[in-house]
């Protein structure tokens, strides 16, 4: 490790061993993430569910999500993170041993609410669950802020070698079979996989050290009774700015976002073998390009990839909607998804580092919180729509207001520069006379 932090392997990861062992949780969480996202979506379907039915449940999926995300973030600052980042895996595996072991639907119901089944439907399941606030914190903990980008573009990347394995694993039990049933055995072998992916997730937790939970250790022992500290005024403003911001985005992510699958599942009649060989290919070419967005935010700015990035994929929404074949859909679908990992792990970097140290759990659960409340009330709009009007119309809307969610980040955003978007300075620039002789005598 250099002075200035900086990890004297350029290959090396930023954050060290616990580091790595969150991005091994993250691959695994996500490959299950992927994996269910498919199986599950395809599986109601053949059960008969209606695009309605579908959206009453990626509705309740989205509201418990919510409710358990915005509870973590609130006390993950005060206890530590790494509790959720080991309990939260293992309750995901135990929602789908009840997928494995009944068809019975309050039940089916309540482990998809549960365990987030029908959230991260696309290719490579990015959102892992509800624990992400503590994951995000925990890790931003890790590295200084110039190796911010760095760190969560590696998150991006596990996120897609996870759906990468997650959509491999799809693919395996059908291959090139004909859309249509492929048997209630082969689904609950699926189920019983992402059970022993979310375990292994939970178990690589274990070993990581948080920095979060030592004070809150020794102040329980010391019978320590101090009030709760507020939120800073920084982190109030922050979070009330992407309010605004994300607003937009809910709306969006809940009219289209829980039907990707079952929109190339009833649109272009494509089985589980080539949603799954679709998303294989999605996550193989993401997964190299997310080594780009760091760079590339180094050189333009976090806040101008951003929006690049939010306005690409808004308007690549809008072809996808209309095109004629399911090849057409899929390339459209995979230069979307590109741009959007691209985005993704660029602005959860700039929401923490522009986040205090003392509220990143905090600020990244409440900033959230449009986002999962309002997608959680638009599918059944959604799926009303599909069932009555036009499968494609909900895609439309959607690429319609991210263009807007582009906006407002750009003009909420576009002089706010965290640390992450500074310059970093030239080996041979001259420093100040003030800095350069504070260790002399």
């Amino acid at each position: 490790m250099r002075a200035d932090g900086e990890p004297v392997h350029r290959f090396a990861v930023p954050g060290g061993r616990d580091a790595t062992l969150l991005l091994l949780a993250r691959i695994s969480m996500s490959s299950q993430r992927a994996l269910v996202g498919v199986v599950t979506t395809v599986y109601l379907a053949e059960l008969g569910f209606s695009a309605l039915r579908l959206a009453v449940l990626f509705a309740l999926v989205a509201v418990c999500s919510t409710l358990m995300s915005a509870g973590i973030g609130t006390v993950a600052d005060r206890i530590g993170r790494k509790p959720f980042l080991v309990a939260l895996p293992l309750i995901t595996a135990g929602c789908g041993v009840v997928f494995c072991l009944t068809d019975n639907m309050p039940a089916l119901f309540v482990a998809a609410a549960l365990g987030s089944f029908g959230r991260g439907s696309g290719a490579g399941g990015g959102q892992v669950g509800p624990y992400t606030p503590a994951e995000q914190a925990l890790l931003a903990g890790l590295v200084p802020d110039r190796q911010r980008p760095k760190l969560f573009g590696l998150v991006a990347s596990s996120s897609a070698a996870g759906g990468l394995l997650g959509a491999l694993l799809v693919a395996l039990p059908t291959g090139h079979a004909a859309p249509g049933p492929i048997g209630p055995g082969t689904y609950r072998l699926a189920f019983l996989v992402s059970v022993v992916l979310a375990t292994v997730a939970g178990l690589l937790a274990v070993p990581v050290h948080d920095q979060t939970a030592r004070p809150a250790r020794r102040a329980r022992v010391a019978h320590d009774r101090r009030p709760r500290q507020p939120m800073s005024a920084q982190a109030r403003g922050l979070v009330v700015r992407l309010w605004a911001v994300n607003a937009a985005n809910g709306i969006a992510v809940g009219l289209f976002g829980p039907f990707v699958t079952y929109f190339f599942y009833r649109q272009y009649g494509a089985g589980t073998g080539e949603i799954g060989e679709l998303y294989v290919v999605v996550n193989a070419v993401t997964l190299v390009t997310n080594f780009l967005a760091a760079p590339v935010a180094n050189r333009i700015g976090v806040v101008r990839t951003v929006v690049i990035a939010r306005t690409l994929q808004a308007v690549l929404l809008l072809p996808l909607a209309v095109a004629p074949t399911f090849i057409a859909a899929g390339a459209i679908y995979l230069a979307r998804m590109m741009v959007q990992r691209f985005g993704m792990a660029m602005r959860q970097s700039f929401v923490m580092s522009a986040a205090p140290a003392q509220d990143r759990a905090r600020v990244a659960a409440y900033s959230a919180l449009p986002t999962q409340a309002l997608s959680a009330a638009t599918p059944t709009f959604s799926g009303y729509l599909i069932d009555t009007v036009s499968i494609s119309l909900p895609f439309e809307l959607a690429g319609l207001l991210q263009l807007v969610n582009a906006g407002l980040f750009y003009g909420f955003f576009r002089h706010f520069r965290p640390p992450d978007d500074e310059p970093a300075p030239r080996p041979d620039a001259v420093l100040p006379v003030a800095v350069r002789n504070r260790d002399e005598p």
